[in-house]
């Protein structure tokens, strides 16, 4: 996002405020004086801010260097195992591989932030290598959307950079619009997806064959994500703008115009997902997450971009809408397009991270303050930002990215404030990435954010946002070669120059918002906000807000907070049956049951909600039955701590989460099975115990390990290339005995996981691990001794530290790309450990173990510290390694059984309300 900064902000913007075309500036001002700052934050000295923007231009060099040296002309870099991630190479990772189009995207997305870095004789280089060896003419299926916004948006961003540089008579001197006329040939290979009676553009293309041929191997598709079609006309329009063909912003256009007169009438909100031939909503769930985000940004920057109010409108009546129904601060929760009153989910995605730096560009502070700092006290909490938290802030899926869209808020939260407070934020966000997902090679994801664990991927938009945002926000103007004011940030955060705006003007802009809608005069004012509005008199300004957030996440539930939905307070009713509060012995609460449904539409609507609340508590308990992964983490030389396996816990031994964790050297046992007395007790004494899976119960392994002398036990896979690529993490059962002999932790690595251990003890001999619930912080010593002096030395040491392609650790992408919506999820199965694979009892597929066993409180609603002190005592017992882990919750099944009839009703009266 970018504070298209220019006009004065000393008044409020009128009703359909009108674009000043002549002066190319934004209608959306950040606050200029950024001297403005709440008291209660230190300043950060001048010295301060430049170190640690030297610090963001080593990271970036770090990240950088290590992909042109081990993987470039590939797209991305894998820094776990130091080389190349090629399409078709590599397992698939389903959808998220459909970025990859073998177009060297890491090289191509990184164009314009070499310059906003000031490394403009590296971008001159870059350029002339992307010009010399990329090739767009690839037999490769990708996505429309991603290759919009990193391929053609990274070639457009470079475009205008250098052309901006060979005016400055300097750099670029040879360059005559070539990225441009590359940007332009993959604007026409992506024109063949538009080819449908709505205007929505298929989800994928084929590079070299386009749609629906036999050999384009796409074109059957008939559902896209709304964020895929309506984040385009940035990019379109721009390459429109810039050669002065104007069929790619005609074809954006109507993309948007569609899912305008789309949206659902009553509520102003759209789906997730769309039919693109009917039109009809697939999912009709509503956020401002995954598979929507980036759509309400384009509408308001294209706005900026453009000048054509009718985007400004249609921005402001969905933000309306939002507000209305989505945010209850600081949280923002998915809605029902139709019944915007009732929630949809109790989780919230990290894409969501964006929505505050669009609500600066907005001009509506105060919420976005409020839901940064929630963001921030998660972050504080796990490190990093997980893919999806519940609203009482626990881990609902467990993955990291290394996403940018929380850095990104942060920049814009400190352009409007000037408040130095979010220079520690960023500071922060410094340590934990050095601190946790620095590797050798790069920086790797991370796979679980509770353990520490790595996966073996560094997305582009790594280098393409994450790096950019962090510099600006150290940077003091004289930092920067260019004005940054000039430009506006794609969703990718590339940079198109606002004098667009007056360039091959042929578009006509008809304005369709007003057929559809009667806008609310308020949502157009103070649009471009002054000092005065956004700090009224009060240095204390933004610190009154953030303050009752500082306990948000530590205090599951602060009070005054999280707003109660407005059914339980209507007049003169009682609040509706909740499902954690039904009792089947209570004459009224079967009385209520009854009524549900039959009396009204809001009985019918407080009976959905109960529907939804037991199915929620029922899968709830059932994870309550499961217990997290666990960690091993490889802490001797040369790798420090830097290498994180994910492993399975035990039923029985030692429980890691409530005792410090195991350290010690390893050990291959013999038997290599563990299921008879060890006939090397010396070798495995006071170590950690190697052994294979098969032939007899863990249990028993563990009794015979310990008995040896073993400090712990590593159970590796006997399925040769077994991997949480492609199998769900599950928990070793016990024999069905008593297991309280065994005193040991164990825990359980998959074939892949478990070979990185054995060739490090071919190579090194000496290997030793910690296993602990989650990775630790790495030895200060080490880190000295092993820190290299520079650039060069770390690449050499690269190569020493990870040499193998077996050392390919955490590869799974347990998320997908925001067009699948992030749904794929690793599960935890309960299973015993012999020969036939027949015995192995999965447990019920859920999304990730959480961090705590509390039952997810639904709307968010407080409960006595006595009750949040019991429920914790119950959670105890419940996670007890002795509990009869295949027991089921027969009373709620029964209950759930009794209301499919009620169910079926439900859903045939939203039809016919729809």
């Amino acid at each position: 996002m970018s504070e298209a900064g220019g006009r004065g902000c000393g008044s409020p913007v009128p009703q359909r405020a009108r674009w000043s075309l002549v002066a190319a500036t934004a209608a959306f001002c950040l606050v200029s004086a950024t001297s403005v700052w709440t008291a209660g934050a230190e300043p950060m000295s001048r010295e301060e801010k430049q170190k640690l923007g030297n610090q963001v231009l080593e990271m970036f060099d770090h990240a950088y260097g290590n992909y042109m040296e081990h993987a470039y002309p590939a797209d991305e870099l894998m820094p776990l195992t130091c080389r190349g991630r090629v399409r078709g190479q590599e397992p698939s990772r389903g959808d998220v591989d459909d970025a990859l189009g073998k177009f060297s995207l890491t090289l191509i997305d990184s164009l314009d932030t070499l310059v906003v870095l000031n490394k403009t004789k590296e971008f001159e280089d870059a350029v002339r290598k992307v010009l010399r060896d990329v090739n767009l003419d690839n037999d490769v299926v990708v996505s429309v959307f991603e290759t919009n916004i990193r391929v053609l948006g990274g070639l457009l961003g470079g475009h205008s950079l250098a052309i901006m540089l060979k005016e400055k008579g300097e750099y670029m001197q040879w360059y005559n619009d070539e990225l441009l006329q590359v940007a332009k040939q993959l604007g026409y290979k992506l024109l063949p997806a538009f080819n449908t009676t709505s205007g929505l553009p298929y989800p994928r293309i084929n590079l070299k064959f386009g749609i629906r041929k036999p050999e384009a191997r796409t074109g059957t598709e008939t559902d896209t994500c709304t964020a895929c079609a309506g984040t385009l006309i940035l990019e379109f329009a721009a390459l429109s703008r810039f050669t002065g063909a104007t069929i790619f912003e005609e074809y954006a256009r109507k993309a948007l115009d569609f899912l305008w007169e789309k949206r659902q009438r009553s509520s102003n909100l759209v789906g997730v997902t769309i039919n693109i031939h009917t039109g009809d909503w697939v999912r009709k769930d509503s956020g401002v997450g995954a598979g929507i985000d980036s759509y309400y940004e384009y509408l308001l920057k294209a706005y900026v971009l453009l000048g054509d109010d009718s985007f400004l409108e249609r921005f402001n009546t969905h933000y309306d809408a939002i507000m209305r129904y989505i945010s209850q601060p600081p949280l923002l929760l998915d809605v029902h397009i139709h019944k915007p009153m009732l929630n949809a989910r109790t989780w919230m995605d990290a894409l969501l991270a964006f929505f505050p730096g669009l609500q600066v560009l907005k001009g509506d502070i105060r919420p976005a303050i409020e839901t940064h700092e929630m963001l921030y006290q998660v972050i504080k909490k796990h490190n990093f930002l997980p893919e999806a938290f519940t609203t009482d802030f626990r881990v609902h899926w467990a993955q990291h990215p290394l996403r940018p869209e929380f850095a990104e808020s942060t920049y814009f939260l400190y352009k409007a404030t000037g408040d130095p407070y979010y220079l520690e934020v960023g500071k922060t966000l410094i340590e934990n990435l050095n601190k946790y997902a620095r590797v050798p090679c790069g920086f790797a994801a991370m796979k679980d954010v509770r353990t520490g664990s790595h996966e073996d991927r560094m997305d582009s938009f790594f280098l393409a946002e994450m790096f950019k945002y962090l510099y600006l926000l150290f940077a003091d103007k004289e930092d920067i070669i260019f004005d940054i004011e000039d430009y506006i940030f794609t969703t990718e955060a590339h940079l198109l120059p606002l004098w667009l705006s007056t360039t091959n003007q042929s578009i006509s802009k008809k304005n369709t918002t007003s057929e559809y809608t009667e806008l609310d005069d308020s949502n157009f004012d103070w649009t471009c906000p002054n000092t005065q509005i956004l700090f009224p008199n009060d240095p204390l300004y933004a610190q009154s807000i953030r303050e009752p957030l500082k306990n948000v996440v530590d205090k599951s539930c602060p009070r005054g907070i999280i707003r109660v939905r407005e059914e339980s307070f209507r007049s003169g009713a009682k609040p509706p049956l909740r499902a954690r509060d039904f009792m089947a012995t209570n004459p009224e609460h079967l009385e209520i049951l009854k009524k549900m449904g039959a009396a009204s539409s809001i009985d019918a609507e407080d009976g959905l909600r109960f529907m939804q609340e037991m199915i929620e508590l029922s899968s709830q308990q059932q994870k309550e039955q499961q217990l997290p992964p666990r960690a091993v983490q490889i802490v001797s030389h040369p790798f420090f701590g830097r290498v994180v396996l994910t492993a399975g816990p035990a039923q029985f031994g030692l429980d890691l989460s409530k005792h410090k964790e195991t350290r010690g050297f390893v050990a291959s046992s013999k038997p290599y099975n563990g299921c008879s007395e060890l006939t090397n007790p010396e070798a495995v004494m006071g170590k950690i115990a190697l052994i294979q899976r098969g032939q007899c119960m863990f249990a028993e392994k563990a009794r015979n390990i310990q008995n040896a002398g073993a400090i712990g036990g590593i159970v590796i896979d006997d399925n040769e290339g077994s991997s949480s690529d492609t199998a769900p993490l599950f928990q070793m059962a016990g024999d069905g005995k008593d297991t309280d002999d065994i005193k040991i932790p164990m825990l359980f690595l998959f074939s892949k996981e478990g070979s990185i251990i054995l060739d490090a003890i071919r190579e090194y001999e000496e290997v030793e691990v910690l296993l602990s619930d989650k990775a630790k912080d790495r030895d200060p010593e080490m880190e000295n001794e092993e820190q290299p002096s520079s650039e060069n030395d770390s690449q050499n040491q690269s190569g020493e530290q990870i040499s193998s392609s077996s050392q390919e650790v955490d590869l799974v992408d347990q998320e997908s790309s925001e067009e699948n919506s992030l749904n794929s999820h690793p599960e935890l199965l309960s299973l015993a450990d012999v020969d036939n694979a027949a015995s192995i009892s999965p447990s019920e597929q859920t999304s990730n173990p959480t961090e705590n066993h509390e039952t997810t409180n639904l709307n968010g609603e407080c409960t006595d510290l006595d009750n949040q002190l019991q429920e914790q005592s119950e959670t105890e017992e419940d996670s007890n390694p002795n509990v009869s882990w295949g027991k089921k919750v027969q009373p709620i099944d029964s209950i759930l059984a009794d209301w499919n009839e009620d169910i079926e009703a439900f859903e045939m009266m939203e039809k016919d309300e729809l």
